[in-house]
């Protein structure tokens, strides 16, 4: 992707849907926000409400980019020296409003938006370019939004 802009990226962002991963199983209520460090990294926290546990899970992470910063692509990591890639591959660049996110293979997918829902055509839009990159969208999990 190029044209990145990650002043209009940060803040708070919805999980839409995401590939099944053990360290997100069984969370509903979803988020991720994204600000500057002082270090020219983006501080990242993810926070889930946890349904069995009956209790909030939320983790902090950082994350730094591997290319120039209009392209898009950073690598994340949440346990020390451990980075994952974070590429995003399709963004509403007009408003900043949803983004598919994919990791380093198939694995890995979300479909994140400003709001906890987004129109079935964005949503259809986002699954169609997913399959295009060869994702399996038949096992996207659609997250759950009904707490503060």
């Amino acid at each position: 992707m190029k044209g990145f802009e990650l002043e209009r990226y940060l803040g708070k962002w919805y999980e839409i849907a995401r590939l099944d991963h053990s360290f997100e199983r069984g969370l509903v209520d979803v988020t991720a926000e994204y600000a500057k460090r002082d270090d020219g990294g983006v501080k990242v926290i993810n926070r889930g409400y946890d349904k069995q546990k009956l209790e909030w899970k939320e983790i902090e992470g950082k994350a730094f980019f591997q290319d120039t910063p209009d392209k898009g692509l950073l690598k994340v990591s949440f346990f020390g020296p451990f980075y994952g890639t974070y590429n995003i591959v399709e963004l509403d660049k007009t408003n900043y409003g949803y983004a598919l996110v994919c990791g380093p293979d198939r694995s890995y997918l979300w479909i994140m938006a400003r709001t906890p829902e987004i129109s079935k055509k964005i949503t259809d839009d986002l699954m169609a370019k997913a399959s295009a990159l060869g994702f399996d969208t038949s096992k996207l999990i659609f997250v759950e939004h009904s707490r503060k």
